[in-house]
């Protein structure tokens, strides 16, 4: 690492748990999310330009390249708060899915103000960070400071819990892409099953396994296998094929499941790679 260049990990997130309470005067709805880090991850690429100019550039499609990426509006928020004059060239390394719901613009937005931090020497604390991550996105917050973590507010109130126990996750993603905000729009919160958030809490506290997968629950996911039948398929084809426990990551459309054994995530790895073409298998993070 030299002084005119950082290089940084952005992993992607699942939602163990996912509760909208109600809708607030924002127009966001406040939400209680159990959050937790795979294995899988962008890798950010920041260069110190001395030029006053932020650019963007990935090795994925379909990642806009402009000031709708998460990671440039990270750029110019700490530009004008910080008045920087120095500009910043932004290479991203596309590892995890687009609008999948596993935070890979929020991971890569909360990586770009870690490494502006240091490349700008802004000498931000990561609460300082966390909290500017907020006016960016519900995600960013959290993926500032990674690990595991009960999200509440919009998403940005961050409570740290400990890392669950070590397990194995697949994640499968079907060829669409999900907006949140449809999901919410058509989410109607008297009829949804509430999960239980405050239990999930509890179980990884206590590094309950079995009750980790008693307890997944994401109040978001009948709306979306609702509205995208694919994302059922997965979950339903995941279930079958012998998954510990199987729900959708934030929105969808990615479907994950939870495997103690290595050998029975490699047989429903081989399963679904029949027909989805986006599977992962990848470690909890957690940490």
């Amino acid at each position: 690492m030299t002084n005119n260049k950082v290089s940084i990990k952005a992993p992607a997130k699942i939602n163990l748990s996912l509760d909208a309470l109600r809708k607030r005067e924002d127009g966001f709805h406040e939400v209680a999310m159990v959050m937790t880090t795979v294995d899988l991850a962008d890798r950010i690429e920041l260069t110190l330009l001395e030029t006053d100019e932020i650019k963007i550039e990935s090795s994925g499609g379909f990642v806009p390249l402009d000031e709708r990426n998460l990671a440039y509006q990270a750029a110019k928020l700490l530009k004008e708060k910080f008045g920087v004059k120095k500009g910043v060239s932004i290479h991203i390394a596309k590892h995890i899915p687009v609008a999948a719901g596993l935070a890979g613009g929020s991971s890569d937005a909360a990586a770009t103000l870690k490494g502006l931090n240091e490349l700008w020497g802004l000498g931000l604390s990561m609460d300082e960070m966390a909290e500017l991550g907020a006016k960016i996105g519900s995600d960013v917050s959290f993926c500032v400071y990674g690990g595991t973590a009960l999200a509440t507010g919009r998403g940005e109130k961050i409570h740290h819990i400990p890392s669950p126990p070590p397990c194995w996750v697949l994640l499968a993603k079907p060829p669409i892409g999900v907006s949140t905000g449809e999901v919410y729009r058509n989410l109607k919160l008297k009829h949804v099953k509430h999960p239980d958030v405050d239990g999930m809490v509890r179980a990884i506290e206590e590094k309950d396994y079995e009750q980790i997968c008693n307890l997944l629950g994401n109040v978001l996911e009948s709306v979306t296998l609702h509205m995208y039948p694919e994302v059922k398929h997965i979950k339903e084809q995941m279930m079958k094929l012998g998954a510990d426990a199987v729900l959708m990551s934030g929105s969808g459309p990615t479907v994950f499941g939870l495997f103690q054994h290595e050998s029975r995530l490699q047989r429903v790895y081989n399963g679904l790679r029949g027909f989805c073409h986006e599977v992962y298998a990848v470690r909890l993070l957690g940490e």
